[in-house]
């Protein structure tokens, strides 16, 4: 990833000025009214309208006030009986969206776990079983656990994906559901059925899938690695593909392939999801293979995934497996940053921090540019806003009243620095406060 940034041509500040003149007008509070102080109660349940007092957005250098009205940003005076939250002279900025996370593999939480020796993808899943066998604690208790953590740490939405196979029915869908019900004041959740051990190397796990789009809790299936995992790409893929067709749900494949497979596999996705109409609803994860490709054959690629809306997901592994995010959006691809695994067997590591994985993202593609950090910032808000379709949080009005506060000069060094998010703001409402969930 070059130097001119993670996505090419981003404003920094784009919306800001808006932003104050909109929050202008809010900003007294109706005559006898004491905002609320930093520290002290920020519960805003139950309120229609909530105004955020001496703010910035986006590290502007004057505060304003922010109004959100039934979970949007709102202008106009504030409402007789609205909340009032002293924000003290925290920066605002953008809650972050995970796109892609495996919540029913951690063993966040709990006690520590050993890891041993593993050679290969079917190593790592003998170990996923294990872990799984070996838990005294629930899928649907850990689950909970690491995503209310991870609303802690500013995230307003995730797509999580919960493995169906033989070896635990739909243990995992069920349990990822049944967090994201808990945590429905907070979070915005999409949840993807997928075939960790493979579909045609596991028999059952067809019939499973079918069963999890039925049950109306996933919005997506996935798939994993075609070719060189199942061997069985057209069986996987009419699978998993018909699946979404028959049940109107989307499609989301773990591409692990960096070479000529895994380029086989993107044809056939791009070529399925052209045939079944399945535009803006088909998503690639980890894509690989798209950063081994000349400048050419890329820009072909990336034309064909964004006249389909096909979106891809990154995790930034490292410096030669991040995707080239600038190029991509050149094509109007639109790319999605997520946490993978956290604490599960494949890994000790992982905390489920969506600001601390846009510091991973500048770490690893070496940046060092005000524009840069900002431009990863983005990645981890806007470009999961758009891949979950919930909307950008902008600061405008009607914009979804998702957002953090915490004390900063501004997101080039909140990217760097990963200060605590002090208050946590989802749809309107304070659902977090000096990392504890309320």
């Amino acid at each position: 990833m070059s130097r001119r940034g993670v996505i090419a041509g981003a404003a920094a500040l784009a919306g800001t000025a808006a932003v104050s003149a909109t929050a202008a007008s809010a900003a007294t509070a109706p005559e006898g009214r004491t905002p609320t102080s930093p520290g002290a109660d920020r519960d805003t349940r139950g309120a229609k309208a909530v105004a955020y007092r001496n703010v910035r957005p986006f590290g502007a250098a004057d505060p304003v006030d922010l109004l959100t009205v039934d979970g949007r940003i709102a202008d106009g005076p504030v409402p007789a009986g609205a909340k009032v939250v002293d924000g003290g002279g925290r920066v605002a900025l953008p809650s972050l969206v995970d796109a892609h996370i495996h919540p029913d593999k951690t063993s966040w939480g709990g006690d520590w776990v050993s890891r041993k020796p593993a050679s290969g993808i079917a190593d790592y899943i003998k170990q996923d079983v294990e872990l799984f066998e070996s838990q005294d604690r629930g899928i649907a208790e850990r689950a909970h656990g690491l995503m209310a953590h991870a609303v802690t740490r500013g995230t307003r939405a995730m797509r999580a994906h919960a493995d169906v196979a033989p070896a635990y029915g739909l243990a995992g869908v069920e349990g990822v559901h049944r967090a994201a019900e808990r945590l429905g004041h907070a979070l915005d959740v999409e949840i993807v059925a997928f075939p960790q051990h493979g579909v045609a190397k596991a028999p059952g796990t067809a019939e499973l899938l079918e069963e999890a789009a039925r049950t109306g809790y996933v919005d997506f299936i996935g798939g994993l690695d075609p070719i060189s995992f199942d061997n069985a790409l057209d069986e996987q893929l009419d699978l998993v593909f018909g699946l979404a067709d028959r049940h109107g749900i989307g499609v989301d494949i773990h591409l692990h392939d960096r070479d000529e497979n895994g380029t086989k596999v993107l044809d056939a996705i791009i070529d399925r999801t052209r045939a079944l109409g399945l535009r803006g609803k088909v998503n690639v994860s980890h894509a690989f293979c798209l950063t081994n490709l000349s400048e050419s054959e890329l820009a072909r690629t990336a034309a064909k995934l964004g006249d389909l809306d096909i979106t891809v997901t990154t995790v930034a592994p490292n410096e030669s497996l991040v995707l080239p995010i600038a190029q991509l959006h050149e094509h109007g691809v639109g790319v999605g940053l997520g946490s993978d695994g956290v604490r599960d067997s494949w890994s000790p590591f992982g905390n489920a921090d969506m600001l601390h994985r846009t510091h991973i993202l500048g770490w690893v593609t070496d940046i060092r540019l005000d524009q840069e950090l900002t431009d990863a910032y983005e990645v981890g808000a806007h470009g999961g806003a758009d891949l979950l379709g919930i909307g950008r949080s902008e600061f405008k009005k009607g914009d979804p009243a998702d957002f953090v506060l915490l004390r900063a000069q501004g997101i080039p060094q909140v990217v760097v620095d990963m200060p605590q998010r002090d208050i946590v703001v989802h749809a309107g409402h304070v659902v977090a406060s000096d990392g504890e969930l309320l």
